[in-house]
Protein backbone atom coordinates (compact mmCIF):
# COMPACT_ATOMS: atom_id res chain seq x y z
CA UNK A 1 0.00 0.00 0.00
CA UNK A 2 1.69 3.62 -1.11
CA UNK A 3 1.94 5.92 2.00
CA UNK A 4 -0.41 8.66 1.22
CA UNK A 5 0.99 10.90 3.97
CA UNK A 6 4.54 9.56 4.50
CA UNK A 7 6.20 10.69 7.51
CA UNK A 8 10.17 12.05 5.83
CA UNK A 9 12.48 10.91 8.20
CA UNK A 10 16.18 12.67 8.97
CA UNK A 11 14.45 16.17 8.41
CA UNK A 12 14.33 19.11 11.67
CA UNK A 13 11.96 18.42 13.58
CA UNK A 14 11.02 14.72 14.99
CA UNK A 15 7.76 12.89 14.37
CA UNK A 16 6.02 15.53 16.05
CA UNK A 17 6.78 17.88 13.65
CA UNK A 18 6.07 15.59 10.69
CA UNK A 19 2.86 14.70 12.29
CA UNK A 20 1.97 18.36 12.23
CA UNK A 21 2.81 18.33 8.66
CA UNK A 22 0.24 15.84 7.87
CA UNK A 23 -2.63 17.71 9.62
CA UNK A 24 -2.05 20.52 7.79
CA UNK A 25 -2.08 18.79 4.88
CA UNK A 26 -5.26 16.99 5.90
CA UNK A 27 -6.55 20.69 7.02
CA UNK A 28 -5.96 21.91 3.70
CA UNK A 29 -7.89 19.25 2.11
CA UNK A 30 -5.29 16.85 0.76
CA UNK A 31 -7.67 13.82 0.18
CA UNK A 32 -8.58 11.23 2.56
CA UNK A 33 -7.22 7.53 2.11
CA UNK A 34 -9.48 5.55 -0.49
CA UNK A 35 -11.66 3.14 0.81
CA UNK A 36 -10.34 -0.13 -0.48
CA UNK A 37 -10.90 -3.03 1.86
CA UNK A 38 -12.03 -6.38 1.31
CA UNK A 39 -15.46 -8.50 2.09
CA UNK A 40 -14.94 -11.57 4.46
CA UNK A 41 -16.90 -14.31 4.39
CA UNK A 42 -19.52 -12.42 1.58
CA UNK A 43 -18.28 -9.25 -0.15
CA UNK A 44 -18.72 -5.89 0.97
CA UNK A 45 -22.54 -4.15 0.87
CA UNK A 46 -23.69 -7.86 0.76
CA UNK A 47 -27.12 -7.76 1.55
CA UNK A 48 -28.96 -10.02 3.55
CA UNK A 49 -32.78 -10.51 5.25
CA UNK A 50 -33.29 -12.01 8.40
CA UNK A 51 -36.14 -13.02 10.67
CA UNK A 52 -36.76 -10.24 12.99
CA UNK A 53 -39.72 -11.54 14.46
CA UNK A 54 -42.82 -14.29 13.72
CA UNK A 55 -46.21 -13.07 14.71
CA UNK A 56 -48.93 -15.83 15.05
CA UNK A 57 -52.04 -13.51 15.75
CA UNK A 58 -54.23 -13.91 12.42
CA UNK A 59 -55.12 -17.13 11.68
CA UNK A 60 -54.07 -18.49 8.47
CA UNK A 61 -53.15 -15.32 6.24
CA UNK A 62 -53.72 -15.62 2.70
CA UNK A 63 -53.26 -12.35 1.99
CA UNK A 64 -50.88 -8.89 3.23
CA UNK A 65 -50.84 -5.24 2.42
CA UNK A 66 -48.91 -2.93 4.13
CA UNK A 67 -51.50 0.32 3.90
CA UNK A 68 -49.45 3.28 2.52
CA UNK A 69 -50.77 5.93 4.53
CA UNK A 70 -52.34 4.42 7.90
CA UNK A 71 -48.75 1.94 7.96
CA UNK A 72 -50.75 -0.93 9.15
CA UNK A 73 -50.70 -4.52 8.26
CA UNK A 74 -54.19 -5.52 6.94
CA UNK A 75 -54.03 -9.76 7.08
CA UNK A 76 -56.80 -11.22 5.04
CA UNK A 77 -57.15 -14.78 6.95
CA UNK A 78 -59.00 -18.56 7.29
CA UNK A 79 -59.40 -20.20 10.68
CA UNK A 80 -56.79 -22.51 11.15
CA UNK A 81 -58.00 -25.83 11.58
CA UNK A 82 -55.95 -27.11 15.05
CA UNK A 83 -57.48 -23.70 16.87
CA UNK A 84 -60.91 -25.23 17.03
CA UNK A 85 -61.65 -22.96 20.03
CA UNK A 86 -61.52 -19.96 18.07
CA UNK A 87 -62.17 -19.07 14.48
CA UNK A 88 -59.18 -16.70 13.15
CA UNK A 89 -61.20 -15.82 9.92
CA UNK A 90 -61.41 -12.38 8.76
CA UNK A 91 -59.57 -8.92 8.15
CA UNK A 92 -57.26 -8.37 10.92
CA UNK A 93 -55.45 -5.45 11.24
CA UNK A 94 -51.97 -5.91 12.80
CA UNK A 95 -49.02 -3.28 14.12
CA UNK A 96 -46.23 -4.27 11.59
CA UNK A 97 -43.55 -3.68 14.49
CA UNK A 98 -44.84 -6.22 16.76
CA UNK A 99 -47.99 -8.23 15.69
CA UNK A 100 -50.18 -6.85 18.00
CA UNK A 101 -53.81 -7.33 16.71
CA UNK A 102 -55.63 -3.90 16.76
CA UNK A 103 -58.75 -4.76 15.24
CA UNK A 104 -60.57 -8.10 13.69
CA UNK A 105 -63.41 -7.35 11.16
CA UNK A 106 -64.86 -10.81 10.37
CA UNK A 107 -68.67 -9.72 8.99
CA UNK A 108 -69.19 -9.38 5.65
CA UNK A 109 -72.86 -9.86 3.91
CA UNK A 110 -73.73 -12.99 1.76
CA UNK A 111 -75.04 -13.26 -1.41
CA UNK A 112 -78.59 -12.60 -0.09
CA UNK A 113 -77.23 -9.81 2.36
CA UNK A 114 -77.49 -11.71 5.46
CA UNK A 115 -74.17 -10.72 7.35
CA UNK A 116 -72.09 -13.71 8.63
CA UNK A 117 -68.34 -14.56 9.37
CA UNK A 118 -66.53 -14.44 6.34
CA UNK A 119 -62.65 -15.64 5.63
CA UNK A 120 -60.95 -13.45 3.16
CA UNK A 121 -58.85 -14.56 0.28
CA UNK A 122 -57.43 -11.97 -1.34
CA UNK A 123 -56.95 -8.04 -0.48
CA UNK A 124 -57.33 -5.83 -3.68
CA UNK A 125 -56.07 -2.33 -3.12
CA UNK A 126 -56.25 0.00 -0.21
CA UNK A 127 -59.01 2.69 0.54
CA UNK A 128 -57.60 6.72 0.68
CA UNK A 129 -56.30 6.93 4.61
CA UNK A 130 -57.42 3.39 5.84
CA UNK A 131 -59.21 0.57 4.96
CA UNK A 132 -58.72 -2.32 2.17
CA UNK A 133 -61.25 -3.49 -0.44
CA UNK A 134 -60.67 -7.17 -0.37
CA UNK A 135 -62.53 -10.51 -1.74
CA UNK A 136 -64.12 -13.05 0.07
CA UNK A 137 -65.22 -16.43 -0.88
CA UNK A 138 -66.90 -17.23 -3.25
CA UNK A 139 -68.14 -13.89 -4.85
CA UNK A 140 -68.04 -11.43 -2.70
CA UNK A 141 -66.27 -7.82 -2.62
CA UNK A 142 -65.76 -6.06 0.85
CA UNK A 143 -64.66 -2.99 1.98
CA UNK A 144 -63.67 -2.52 5.72
CA UNK A 145 -61.44 -0.25 7.69
CA UNK A 146 -59.75 -0.64 11.31
CA UNK A 147 -62.39 -0.22 13.88
CA UNK A 148 -65.53 -0.85 11.65
CA UNK A 149 -67.71 -3.41 13.37
CA UNK A 150 -68.08 -5.17 9.93
CA UNK A 151 -67.34 -4.48 6.48
CA UNK A 152 -69.82 -3.40 3.41
CA UNK A 153 -69.86 -6.13 0.35
CA UNK A 154 -71.73 -6.79 -1.80
CA UNK A 155 -71.53 -10.32 -4.29
CA UNK A 156 -70.66 -10.73 -8.12
CA UNK A 157 -73.14 -12.61 -10.59
CA UNK A 158 -71.67 -15.79 -12.08
CA UNK A 159 -68.67 -18.17 -11.20
CA UNK A 160 -66.83 -17.55 -8.18
CA UNK A 161 -63.97 -15.07 -8.39
CA UNK A 162 -60.55 -16.61 -8.81
CA UNK A 163 -58.58 -13.26 -9.11
CA UNK A 164 -59.11 -9.75 -8.62
CA UNK A 165 -57.37 -6.39 -8.73
CA UNK A 166 -57.44 -2.46 -8.31
CA UNK A 167 -59.76 -1.25 -11.37
CA UNK A 168 -59.18 1.56 -13.89
CA UNK A 169 -61.17 4.04 -11.62
CA UNK A 170 -61.06 4.16 -7.65
CA UNK A 171 -64.80 3.28 -7.76
CA UNK A 172 -64.06 -0.55 -9.17
CA UNK A 173 -62.00 -3.57 -9.49
CA UNK A 174 -61.07 -5.71 -11.95
CA UNK A 175 -61.91 -9.63 -11.02
CA UNK A 176 -61.28 -13.01 -13.12
CA UNK A 177 -63.76 -15.84 -13.18
CA UNK A 178 -61.76 -18.22 -14.62
CA UNK A 179 -61.58 -17.18 -18.34
CA UNK A 180 -64.27 -14.09 -17.93
CA UNK A 181 -62.46 -10.84 -17.01
CA UNK A 182 -64.86 -8.31 -15.91
CA UNK A 183 -64.71 -4.61 -14.49
CA UNK A 184 -67.39 -4.18 -11.68
CA UNK A 185 -68.75 -1.77 -9.43
CA UNK A 186 -67.11 -2.02 -5.78
CA UNK A 187 -70.28 -1.13 -4.10
CA UNK A 188 -72.47 -2.92 -5.36
CA UNK A 189 -70.97 -5.61 -7.73
CA UNK A 190 -72.27 -4.82 -11.16
CA UNK A 191 -70.39 -6.06 -14.20
CA UNK A 192 -69.90 -2.61 -16.16
CA UNK A 193 -68.23 -4.66 -19.07
CA UNK A 194 -66.50 -7.89 -19.33
CA UNK A 195 -64.19 -10.13 -21.68
CA UNK A 196 -64.11 -13.75 -22.17
CA UNK A 197 -60.60 -15.05 -22.75
CA UNK A 198 -59.47 -18.42 -24.17
CA UNK A 199 -58.63 -19.83 -21.11
CA UNK A 200 -56.67 -18.81 -17.36
CA UNK A 201 -57.87 -17.59 -14.50
CA UNK A 202 -54.98 -15.37 -13.23
CA UNK A 203 -54.02 -11.94 -14.10
CA UNK A 204 -52.54 -8.78 -13.22
CA UNK A 205 -53.37 -4.86 -14.05
CA UNK A 206 -50.70 -2.76 -14.80
CA UNK A 207 -52.90 0.45 -14.42
CA UNK A 208 -50.26 2.97 -15.42
CA UNK A 209 -49.88 1.69 -18.74
CA UNK A 210 -53.63 0.64 -18.63
CA UNK A 211 -52.72 -2.96 -19.60
CA UNK A 212 -53.83 -6.40 -18.37
CA UNK A 213 -51.99 -9.51 -18.49
CA UNK A 214 -54.28 -12.91 -18.54
CA UNK A 215 -51.77 -16.04 -18.03
CA UNK A 216 -53.59 -19.42 -19.70
CA UNK A 217 -51.73 -21.95 -17.81
CA UNK A 218 -52.75 -24.66 -19.39
CA UNK A 219 -52.65 -23.29 -23.36
CA UNK A 220 -48.99 -21.71 -22.26
CA UNK A 221 -50.35 -18.42 -23.11
CA UNK A 222 -50.00 -15.09 -22.14
CA UNK A 223 -52.20 -12.22 -23.05
CA UNK A 224 -52.16 -8.91 -23.29
CA UNK A 225 -55.53 -7.06 -23.29
CA UNK A 226 -56.13 -3.03 -23.39
CA UNK A 227 -58.08 -2.16 -20.31
CA UNK A 228 -59.20 0.87 -22.02
CA UNK A 229 -60.69 -0.61 -25.17
CA UNK A 230 -61.03 -4.05 -23.07
CA UNK A 231 -60.00 -6.43 -25.76
CA UNK A 232 -57.21 -8.74 -26.26
CA UNK A 233 -54.02 -7.00 -28.44
CA UNK A 234 -51.32 -9.86 -28.25
CA UNK A 235 -50.94 -13.42 -26.86
CA UNK A 236 -47.78 -14.51 -26.16
CA UNK A 237 -46.37 -18.07 -25.90
CA UNK A 238 -44.92 -19.22 -22.25
CA UNK A 239 -42.85 -22.10 -21.33
CA UNK A 240 -43.39 -25.28 -22.13
CA UNK A 241 -44.04 -27.23 -18.23
CA UNK A 242 -45.87 -28.85 -15.85
CA UNK A 243 -48.95 -26.50 -15.48
CA UNK A 244 -48.87 -25.31 -12.45
CA UNK A 245 -48.94 -21.37 -12.01
CA UNK A 246 -47.92 -19.62 -9.09
CA UNK A 247 -48.91 -16.07 -9.61
CA UNK A 248 -48.99 -13.28 -12.61
CA UNK A 249 -47.28 -9.81 -11.49
CA UNK A 250 -46.62 -6.56 -12.83
CA UNK A 251 -43.40 -4.47 -11.15
CA UNK A 252 -44.95 -0.92 -11.83
CA UNK A 253 -41.75 0.76 -12.13
CA UNK A 254 -40.89 -0.85 -15.80
CA UNK A 255 -43.95 -2.27 -16.62
CA UNK A 256 -42.87 -6.21 -16.80
CA UNK A 257 -44.63 -8.81 -16.34
CA UNK A 258 -43.73 -11.69 -13.95
CA UNK A 259 -45.22 -15.40 -14.23
CA UNK A 260 -44.51 -18.21 -11.53
CA UNK A 261 -44.63 -21.04 -13.49
CA UNK A 262 -43.52 -24.57 -11.95
CA UNK A 263 -40.06 -24.28 -10.65
CA UNK A 264 -39.32 -21.09 -12.39
CA UNK A 265 -40.30 -17.54 -12.82
CA UNK A 266 -40.65 -15.92 -16.65
CA UNK A 267 -40.34 -12.03 -16.97
CA UNK A 268 -41.50 -10.16 -20.08
CA UNK A 269 -41.13 -6.30 -21.34
CA UNK A 270 -44.06 -4.09 -22.07
CA UNK A 271 -44.00 -5.73 -25.84
CA UNK A 272 -44.39 -9.41 -24.64
CA UNK A 273 -40.84 -9.98 -25.31
CA UNK A 274 -39.21 -12.46 -23.17
CA UNK A 275 -36.44 -10.78 -20.86
CA UNK A 276 -35.13 -13.68 -18.77
CA UNK A 277 -36.08 -16.78 -16.06
CA UNK A 278 -35.37 -16.95 -12.92
CA UNK A 279 -34.69 -20.61 -11.57
CA UNK A 280 -35.77 -21.89 -8.37
CA UNK A 281 -33.72 -21.68 -5.28
CA UNK A 282 -34.10 -25.33 -4.36
CA UNK A 283 -35.08 -28.36 -6.69
CA UNK A 284 -38.69 -28.41 -5.76
CA UNK A 285 -39.58 -24.95 -4.94
CA UNK A 286 -42.74 -23.39 -6.52
CA UNK A 287 -42.95 -19.74 -6.77
CA UNK A 288 -45.74 -18.39 -5.12
CA UNK A 289 -45.40 -14.68 -4.73
CA UNK A 290 -44.02 -11.80 -5.58
CA UNK A 291 -44.02 -7.84 -4.44
CA UNK A 292 -41.80 -5.07 -6.00
CA UNK A 293 -39.56 -2.21 -4.13
CA UNK A 294 -39.24 0.76 -6.76
CA UNK A 295 -37.08 2.55 -4.78
CA UNK A 296 -34.28 -0.14 -4.86
CA UNK A 297 -35.52 -1.65 -8.24
CA UNK A 298 -36.00 -4.98 -6.54
CA UNK A 299 -38.22 -7.47 -6.94
CA UNK A 300 -38.86 -10.32 -3.73
CA UNK A 301 -39.84 -14.00 -4.86
CA UNK A 302 -41.19 -16.50 -2.26
CA UNK A 303 -40.91 -20.09 -3.19
CA UNK A 304 -42.69 -22.54 -0.93
CA UNK A 305 -41.77 -26.50 -0.89
CA UNK A 306 -44.24 -28.66 -2.54
CA UNK A 307 -44.54 -30.66 1.19
CA UNK A 308 -44.20 -33.72 -0.18
CA UNK A 309 -41.10 -35.35 0.72
CA UNK A 310 -41.56 -38.58 -1.72
CA UNK A 311 -40.53 -35.87 -4.79
CA UNK A 312 -37.45 -35.28 -5.27
CA UNK A 313 -35.58 -32.14 -3.63
CA UNK A 314 -38.13 -31.53 -1.38
CA UNK A 315 -36.73 -30.47 2.11
CA UNK A 316 -39.88 -28.91 3.42
CA UNK A 317 -38.55 -25.49 3.66
CA UNK A 318 -39.06 -22.71 1.41
CA UNK A 319 -37.08 -19.55 0.47
CA UNK A 320 -37.18 -16.18 -0.31
CA UNK A 321 -35.08 -14.43 -3.00
CA UNK A 322 -34.17 -11.27 -3.95
CA UNK A 323 -33.68 -9.82 -7.52
CA UNK A 324 -32.60 -6.46 -9.56
CA UNK A 325 -35.51 -5.61 -11.92
CA UNK A 326 -33.06 -4.53 -14.58
CA UNK A 327 -31.57 -7.49 -15.05
CA UNK A 328 -32.49 -10.31 -12.78
CA UNK A 329 -29.82 -10.72 -11.25
CA UNK A 330 -29.50 -11.83 -7.25
CA UNK A 331 -29.58 -8.41 -5.07
CA UNK A 332 -29.68 -10.29 -1.57
CA UNK A 333 -28.54 -14.23 -0.21
CA UNK A 334 -31.84 -16.41 -0.58
CA UNK A 335 -33.04 -16.19 3.12
CA UNK A 336 -34.64 -19.97 3.90
CA UNK A 337 -37.91 -20.14 5.30
CA UNK A 338 -38.06 -23.16 7.54
CA UNK A 339 -41.10 -25.29 7.26
CA UNK A 340 -42.54 -23.20 4.64
CA UNK A 341 -44.76 -25.45 2.06
CA UNK A 342 -47.77 -25.34 -0.17
CA UNK A 343 -50.27 -27.90 1.33
CA UNK A 344 -52.38 -25.58 2.93
CA UNK A 345 -52.09 -23.07 1.08
CA UNK A 346 -49.80 -19.76 -1.03
CA UNK A 347 -47.26 -17.98 0.52
CA UNK A 348 -47.88 -14.27 0.05
CA UNK A 349 -45.59 -11.17 0.72
CA UNK A 350 -45.86 -7.72 1.87
CA UNK A 351 -43.01 -5.32 1.17
CA UNK A 352 -42.32 -2.12 3.23
CA UNK A 353 -41.39 0.96 0.88
CA UNK A 354 -37.83 1.06 0.39
CA UNK A 355 -37.64 -2.50 0.68
CA UNK A 356 -35.78 -2.39 4.56
CA UNK A 357 -38.75 -5.10 6.31
CA UNK A 358 -40.66 -7.68 4.60
CA UNK A 359 -43.58 -9.92 5.71
CA UNK A 360 -43.86 -13.20 4.45
CA UNK A 361 -46.66 -15.65 5.69
CA UNK A 362 -47.12 -19.60 6.25
CA UNK A 363 -50.30 -21.21 5.85
CA UNK A 364 -49.40 -24.18 7.05
CA UNK A 365 -48.17 -23.04 10.09
CA UNK A 366 -50.20 -20.09 10.63
CA UNK A 367 -47.53 -17.56 11.07
CA UNK A 368 -46.40 -14.12 9.54
CA UNK A 369 -42.63 -14.07 9.43
CA UNK A 370 -41.41 -9.86 9.57
CA UNK A 371 -38.23 -9.74 7.93
CA UNK A 372 -35.22 -6.68 7.70
CA UNK A 373 -32.42 -5.87 5.62
CA UNK A 374 -29.19 -6.34 7.00
CA UNK A 375 -26.13 -4.71 4.31
CA UNK A 376 -22.60 -6.14 5.38
CA UNK A 377 -19.97 -3.66 5.82
CA UNK A 378 -18.64 -1.56 3.11
CA UNK A 379 -14.95 0.07 3.95
CA UNK A 380 -15.03 4.20 3.27
CA UNK A 381 -11.65 4.51 4.67
CA UNK A 382 -8.82 2.33 5.48
CA UNK A 383 -5.90 3.81 7.90
CA UNK A 384 -2.51 5.08 6.14
CA UNK A 385 0.70 3.54 6.14
CA UNK A 386 2.93 5.97 8.89
CA UNK A 387 6.33 6.26 9.16
CA UNK A 388 7.53 7.78 12.71
CA UNK A 389 10.36 8.15 15.21
CA UNK A 390 10.03 5.40 17.86
CA UNK A 391 8.23 7.38 21.14
CA UNK A 392 6.59 9.13 18.76
CA UNK A 393 2.06 8.68 19.25
CA UNK A 394 0.49 6.80 16.18
CA UNK A 395 -2.97 7.64 15.64
CA UNK A 396 -4.94 4.73 12.79
CA UNK A 397 -8.51 5.92 11.65
CA UNK A 398 -10.48 3.53 9.48
CA UNK A 399 -14.52 3.93 8.97
CA UNK A 400 -17.22 1.64 7.34
CA UNK A 401 -21.16 1.73 6.87
CA UNK A 402 -23.29 -1.05 7.01
CA UNK A 403 -26.73 -2.15 8.57
CA UNK A 404 -27.04 -2.20 11.22
CA UNK A 405 -24.04 -0.36 12.28
CA UNK A 406 -20.81 -2.64 12.80
CA UNK A 407 -18.63 -2.81 15.06
CA UNK A 408 -14.94 -2.90 14.49
CA UNK A 409 -11.96 -4.22 16.19
CA UNK A 410 -8.18 -3.50 15.08
CA UNK A 411 -5.57 -6.67 14.29
CA UNK A 412 -1.90 -6.98 13.90
CA UNK A 413 0.31 -8.81 11.90
CA UNK A 414 4.23 -9.37 12.28
CA UNK A 415 4.62 -11.66 9.52
CA UNK A 416 3.66 -9.31 6.30
CA UNK A 417 0.00 -10.38 6.70
CA UNK A 418 -0.03 -13.69 6.51
CA UNK A 419 -1.40 -14.13 9.80
CA UNK A 420 -3.57 -11.76 12.33
CA UNK A 421 -3.95 -10.97 15.98
CA UNK A 422 -6.98 -9.33 17.19
CA UNK A 423 -5.19 -5.55 19.27
CA UNK A 424 -6.52 -6.38 22.74
CA UNK A 425 -8.72 -3.24 23.43
CA UNK A 426 -8.89 -1.37 19.95
CA UNK A 427 -12.73 -1.78 19.54
CA UNK A 428 -13.14 2.43 18.04
CA UNK A 429 -12.48 3.84 14.47
CA UNK A 430 -9.28 5.59 16.05
CA UNK A 431 -6.63 3.37 17.18
CA UNK A 432 -3.87 5.20 19.06
CA UNK A 433 -0.84 3.95 20.69
CA UNK A 434 3.55 4.63 21.07
CA UNK A 435 5.29 3.62 18.28
CA UNK A 436 8.64 1.78 19.79
CA UNK A 437 11.13 -0.07 17.67
CA UNK A 438 9.90 -3.08 18.01
CA UNK A 439 6.57 -2.15 16.38
CA UNK A 440 8.58 -1.34 12.74
CA UNK A 441 7.20 -3.16 9.85
CA UNK A 442 4.14 -4.50 11.61
CA UNK A 443 0.61 -4.20 9.26
CA UNK A 444 -2.66 -2.67 11.06
CA UNK A 445 -6.23 -3.44 9.62
CA UNK A 446 -9.25 -3.04 10.94
CA UNK A 447 -12.54 -5.54 10.90
CA UNK A 448 -16.07 -4.39 10.71
CA UNK A 449 -18.68 -6.96 11.68
CA UNK A 450 -22.38 -6.60 11.64
CA UNK A 451 -24.97 -9.33 11.49
CA UNK A 452 -24.88 -9.51 7.67
CA UNK A 453 -21.06 -10.17 7.69
CA UNK A 454 -17.05 -9.14 8.27
CA UNK A 455 -15.32 -6.69 5.72
CA UNK A 456 -11.71 -5.86 6.56
CA UNK A 457 -9.82 -2.14 5.54
CA UNK A 458 -6.24 -2.49 3.47
CA UNK A 459 -3.38 -3.09 5.65
CA UNK A 460 -1.32 0.03 6.83
CA UNK A 461 2.15 -0.74 7.23
CA UNK A 462 4.31 1.45 10.11
CA UNK A 463 7.65 2.32 9.77
CA UNK A 464 9.75 3.13 13.13
CA UNK A 465 13.29 5.03 13.03
CA UNK A 466 15.40 5.73 15.81
CA UNK A 467 14.71 8.14 18.38
CA UNK A 468 17.13 11.72 18.00
CA UNK A 469 20.10 10.97 20.33
CA UNK A 470 21.27 14.37 19.59
CA UNK A 471 23.20 15.61 23.11
CA UNK A 472 20.70 18.13 25.10
CA UNK A 473 17.70 16.63 23.55
CA UNK A 474 15.58 16.59 19.66
CA UNK A 475 16.52 19.23 17.53
CA UNK A 476 14.02 21.84 16.12
CA UNK A 477 14.26 24.15 13.74
CA UNK A 478 14.48 28.18 14.19
CA UNK A 479 14.59 28.12 18.27
CA UNK A 480 16.99 30.65 19.18
CA UNK A 481 18.23 34.15 17.59
CA UNK A 482 20.84 34.53 15.14
CA UNK A 483 23.90 37.21 16.29
CA UNK A 484 26.26 39.24 14.10
CA UNK A 485 26.69 42.04 11.72
CA UNK A 486 27.24 42.31 7.97
CA UNK A 487 29.28 45.51 7.59
CA UNK A 488 28.78 46.01 3.94
CA UNK A 489 24.73 45.09 4.45
CA UNK A 490 25.68 41.82 1.98
CA UNK A 491 23.15 39.20 2.98
CA UNK A 492 23.46 36.50 5.85
CA UNK A 493 22.25 33.11 6.42
CA UNK A 494 21.57 32.35 9.83
CA UNK A 495 21.04 28.53 11.60
CA UNK A 496 19.23 28.67 14.82
CA UNK A 497 19.34 25.86 17.34
CA UNK A 498 18.21 24.90 20.97
CA UNK A 499 19.76 22.94 23.48
CA UNK A 500 23.28 21.59 23.88
CA UNK A 501 26.62 21.85 26.40
CA UNK A 502 26.09 24.97 28.13
CA UNK A 503 22.52 25.22 28.02
CA UNK A 504 22.20 29.18 26.34
CA UNK A 505 20.63 29.44 22.70
CA UNK A 506 22.58 31.09 19.89
CA UNK A 507 23.10 31.31 16.35
CA UNK A 508 25.57 31.97 13.34
CA UNK A 509 26.01 34.40 10.40
CA UNK A 510 27.97 34.73 7.61
CA UNK A 511 28.85 38.05 7.31
CA UNK A 512 29.41 40.18 3.78
CA UNK A 513 32.42 41.09 2.82
CA UNK A 514 35.04 43.48 4.66
CA UNK A 515 32.24 43.61 7.56
CA UNK A 516 32.69 41.42 10.99
CA UNK A 517 31.66 38.63 12.07
CA UNK A 518 29.97 37.61 15.25
CA UNK A 519 28.75 34.00 15.85
CA UNK A 520 28.27 31.75 18.21
CA UNK A 521 30.40 28.91 18.77
CA UNK A 522 32.61 26.26 20.91
CA UNK A 523 36.00 27.34 21.57
CA UNK A 524 38.09 30.62 21.78
CA UNK A 525 40.30 31.00 18.70
CA UNK A 526 39.05 34.34 16.96
CA UNK A 527 40.16 35.39 13.45
CA UNK A 528 41.23 38.67 12.01
CA UNK A 529 38.28 41.10 11.25
CA UNK A 530 35.81 39.37 13.44
CA UNK A 531 34.59 39.21 16.95
CA UNK A 532 34.56 36.22 19.76
CA UNK A 533 31.64 34.55 19.93
CA UNK A 534 29.94 34.58 22.85
CA UNK A 535 28.94 31.39 24.97
CA UNK A 536 28.67 28.02 23.09
CA UNK A 537 26.85 26.68 19.50
CA UNK A 538 23.42 25.32 18.98
CA UNK A 539 23.55 22.24 17.18
CA UNK A 540 23.05 22.75 13.73
CA UNK A 541 20.16 20.14 12.52
CA UNK A 542 21.93 16.92 9.90
CA UNK A 543 25.57 16.81 9.05
CA UNK A 544 28.56 15.43 11.15
CA UNK A 545 30.36 18.36 11.42
CA UNK A 546 27.37 19.94 13.25
CA UNK A 547 27.60 17.54 15.76
CA UNK A 548 31.15 18.26 17.00
CA UNK A 549 29.42 21.50 17.81
CA UNK A 550 31.35 23.80 15.09
CA UNK A 551 29.33 25.74 12.92
CA UNK A 552 30.40 25.40 9.61
CA UNK A 553 28.62 28.57 9.17
CA UNK A 554 31.59 30.56 11.60
CA UNK A 555 34.36 28.71 9.59
CA UNK A 556 33.45 30.13 6.33
CA UNK A 557 32.34 33.63 7.59
CA UNK A 558 36.40 33.36 9.11
CA UNK A 559 37.81 32.64 6.19
CA UNK A 560 35.95 35.21 4.24
CA UNK A 561 37.19 38.14 6.62
CA UNK A 562 40.75 36.27 6.30
CA UNK A 563 40.74 36.80 2.44
CA UNK A 564 39.57 40.51 2.43
CA UNK A 565 42.13 41.57 4.74
CA UNK A 566 44.56 39.69 2.40
CA UNK A 567 43.77 41.62 0.04
CA UNK A 568 44.12 44.86 1.55
CA UNK A 569 47.27 44.45 2.78
CA UNK A 570 48.43 43.54 -0.80
CA UNK A 571 46.71 47.03 -2.08
CA UNK A 572 48.39 48.96 0.26
CA UNK A 573 52.07 46.92 0.30
CA UNK A 574 52.45 47.61 -3.76
CA UNK A 575 51.55 51.35 -3.19
CA UNK A 576 54.38 51.98 -0.49
CA UNK A 577 56.87 50.46 -2.86
CA UNK A 578 55.65 52.55 -6.15
CA UNK A 579 55.72 55.53 -3.97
Amino acid sequence: MTPRHPLIPGRAGTASAALALVLASAAAGTPASAAAGEGGDVPQSTAVYRATAQFTTAGRARDLLLHPDSKKLYVGSDDLPETAAADESGLHVLDPADGRVISTVSQAPGPTGTPGRRAVRQIVAPLPGDGVVFVYPLRGIGTAKDGDAAAAGAWVTGAPVTDAAPGPTPSTALVAQGSVLSEVDIATATVRRSLTLEGGERFAYDRARGTVWFTDLRNRRLHRVDATAFRVTASFELPVGDGFGGFTEVDPETGAVWVGLDTSVVVHDTAGRRIGVIEGAGGADTPRAAGFDAATHEAFVVWQDPGDTSQPGSDGDGALTVHRTRDLKEAAKPVVLPGNHAQLGSAVVAVQPGGGTLFVSDPAAGRITRLERSMSPRVTRSPEDRTVAAGAEVSLTAQAEGTPAPTVAWQVSTDDGRTWQAVPGATSTTYAFKAATTDNGRRYRAEFTNDAGVSRTDPAVLTVTAADTTTGGTASPGAGTAGGSDGSGGSADTTGGAGSTGGSAGGASDAGTEGSDTGTHTGTDTFPGSDPGAGTGAAPVGGALAATGTFAASLAGGALVLTAAGCVLVRRTRRHRTG
